[in-house]
């Protein structure tokens, strides 16, 4: 017998706490960095090569893809809303279902906030080293919760039978 995640608390504590506290984060770590590194000498070196800060702003998509296409990106963005919600009906009892699909909601609402209230998106993270053609970009905690919340629903259907995933307690 399922139980719709809509009634579980748990469920919705889940799914709904994993997005507000990482829409949170997002949004606090795009504030702390535009209002301390924006007139700042150069990136904030954390680990020089390898992890450091520095404020940029994105009006396209993936990888700066599809500049001004503002309207478009928030369009999409409604409709992964409205999906993930679908998604989150469907989840019956799976925490870590629930949880991923909280941190891509995380991750499409704290985009969203950004191109809605500014016109773009604000990027400050850049990890990994920047050899020539190895990993150029800069990113945002909104942009980690998306790629992370991703590639674990990859990972856990590949690793999981769908059968058993269907039917997980």
């Amino acid at each position: 017998m399922t139980r719709s995640p809509l009634r579980s608390p748990a469920a919705l504590l889940c799914f709904f706490g994993t997005a507000v506290v990482g829409l949170g984060l997002d949004l606090w770590t795009k504030k702390l960095a535009f209002e301390r590194l924006l007139d700042a000498d150069g990136p904030y070196r954390l680990i020089p090569g390898w992890l450091e800060f520095e404020v940029t702003i994105n009006h396209g998509a993936v990888f700066g893809r599809l500049q001004g296409q503002r309207m478009l990106f928030i369009g999409v963005s409604i409709a992964a809303i409205v999906f993930l919600i679908f998604l989150f009906t469907a989840s019956d009892r799976r925490r870590i279902y629930q949880v991923l699909l909280g941190m891509l909601m995380a991750g499409v609402l704290g985009n969203l906030y950004d191109r809605v209230t500014l016109g773009y998106v604000r990027d400050m993270i850049h990890a990994l080293p920047r050899w020539p053609g190895f990993f150029p970009w800069i990113f945002n905690v909104a942009d980690s919760l998306l790629c992370v919340g991703v590639g674990m629903i990859v990972l856990i259907n590949l690793i999981r039978p769908r059968e058993r995933m269907m039917n997980d307690e």
